[in-house]
């Protein structure tokens, strides 16, 4: 079986797209994935499953069209690739709630920070599927958009960190 870490965009965020992770779990679980576990309300899941990331991604997001009546963007990340991601963060030094990874679809375009706007003090490097992000004076203060990154979702490294952790546990359950 393989490890997977979903992450769905814009779950519990601002009092959008209300999911309880007690449902959440239910819903993976109904969906035939193994070992079902959530971590905070904002749509983390790490599963097992004999399916490929395609799979397991098209299963959630057709359950949760149903369920939220509207489409709902789901990033599946292997246990590998999400060490990787973890690994290759550009700004080690940054404390882990102020360095951000974008999770997208697909790698990003060259140019895809070109077409940022509204920057002030952030930093951006680009990232295998992902585009990482420094908030030095915080994320919430920030005017920062990036429309490379616009149907993709975001975690902090201590996120990132703590499903990594999470992954590692569902690998050792072999």
């Amino acid at each position: 079986m393989t490890s997977y870490a979903v992450l769905l965009r814009a779950v519990n965020v601002g009092g959008t797209g209300k999911l309880p992770m007690a449902e959440l779990r239910e819903m993976c679980t109904a969906l035939g994935f193994a070992d079902v576990r959530t971590y905070i309300a904002s749509g983390n899941v790490v599963l097992r499953s004999e399916d490929a990331a395609d799979a397991v991604r098209t299963a959630v997001e057709t359950r949760l069209e149903e369920f939220a009546g509207r489409p709902v963007g789901v990033a599946v990340r292997t246990a590998e690739q999400m060490r990787a991601v973890l690994a290759r963060n550009p700004f080690p030094d940054a404390p882990g709630n102020r360095a951000m990874v974008l999770f997208l679809d697909a790698p990003p375009p060259a140019d895809a920070l070109e077409g940022a706007r509204n920057a002030a003090d952030e930093q951006m490097v680009l990232g295998a599927q992902e585009i990482y992000v420094h908030y030095p004076s915080g994320m919430g203060t920030s005017r920062l958009r990036i429309p490379a990154a616009e149907h993709g979702t975001a975690r902090n490294m201590n996120t990132v960190a703590k499903l990594v952790t999470m992954l590692d546990d569902l690998d050792d359950l072999d």
